[in-house]
């Protein structure tokens, strides 16, 4: 017989702090590579 483990429930929190822990690095990452794209073509 299996034994099945309960499911850990992850807070909201923790997800939002997580995806703002991805997401500013790579907007802050896509607006340096527009910008400078947009240099050589000035």
């Amino acid at each position: 017989m299996s034994t099945v483990e309960p499911v850990h429930r992850t807070s909201k929190a923790k997800i939002v702090v997580f995806w703002l822990y991805v997401m500013i690095p790579l907007a802050w990452g896509v607006y340096n590579t527009l910008s400078q794209a947009m240099k050589l073509f000035h």
